[in-house]
């Protein structure tokens, strides 16, 4: 833990920048899709700030994992860690089209699951809805919590190293039962409570719908992010292990007696005589 909270310190401002530039780059994402598109300039307005705004997320990104993380000597350039991490984005994009896919086909799997129990079962304990309920909970924890664990630690290792992986550190970290735990209890806090918020129906003004709407929003954006940092670091933190020394400083255990190369002669130790001593 004093290793977690000393990288987080460590990264401060980048850790100010994941909330500042985050939520710019967002409304600037949501003003880009306002751009008029009548003259060419425009055209080609729009289509430039949508790179922009991915150069700046995967720099902003891949600068907040470096920080976090110990160098070890063998950093690519930013831009070369930032590009990496379009790789396992790509990777969860699938996973969530995956998942979404899923989604549609769970009613029916839980209806084909269903109609296949004894009777017994399917009036009293395993219903069509508690099947149903059990397929939803198990595709949100992939979505939410396998998935996460096994890219985050890849691509914060791809932000630093690029495609050269220290594999043996990544899947030590996957074997790491307190990993699996901070990845729980991000998702719980970054995804359960907002899911509750907008359920109740709004009451009063409709200024004081407005804000209340408003600070939801804001209340479910520092969840979001707060959840997204704290995971970074306590990665960081069990990710860093004791780095074997370079070779030129490590050290290498050599016998007290050794003599010269030649082997006319042979190592000795001179010991004063008695009368020396005195």
């Amino acid at each position: 833990m004093s290793t977690f909270f000393r990288r987080l310190a460590g990264a401060r401002v980048w850790i100010v920048l994941q909330f500042v530039l985050t939520l710019i780059l967002l409304l600037l994402g949501l003003a880009w899709t306002r751009l008029p598109d009548k003259h060419a300039w425009q055209v080609a307005l729009t289509l430039l700030v949508p790179v922009l705004l991915a150069i700046s997320f995967l720099e902003l990104q891949a600068g907040t994992m470096r920080k976090l993380a110990d160098d070890d000597g063998h950093r690519v350039k930013l831009v070369w860690g930032a590009v990496t991490l379009l790789l396992w984005i790509a990777v969860f994009l699938l996973a969530w089209r995956l998942f979404d896919w899923a989604d549609d086909q769970i009613p029916q799997w839980s209806d084909y699951i269903h109609s296949l129990l004894p009777k017994g079962l399917r009036a009293s304990l395993l219903t069509g809805e508690h099947i149903q309920s059990v397929l939803f909970t198990v595709e949100w924890i992939f979505r939410w919590v396998v998935v996460p664990a096994k890219l985050i630690p890849l691509a914060a290792a791809s932000a630093q190293s690029g495609l050269r992986l220290p594999w043996r550190r990544v899947i030590g970290l996957l074997w790491n039962w307190r990993w699996w735990a901070g990845v729980i209890v991000a998702a719980v806090v970054a995804i359960l409570p907002p899911s509750h918020l907008f359920n109740a129906l709004p009451t009063g003004s409709v200024a004081a719908q407005e804000w209340h709407v408003l600070l939801k929003m804001v209340a479910v954006y520092l969840l979001a992010m707060g959840s997204w940092v704290l995971l970074l670091g306590w990665q960081a933190a069990l990710f860093a292990g004791k780095q074997a020394p370079p070779s030129e400083e490590a050290l290498v255990a050599v016998p007290v007696l050794t003599g010269p190369p030649d082997r006319d002669l042979s190592a000795k130790v001179d010991v004063p005589s008695e009368g020396e001593s005195r």
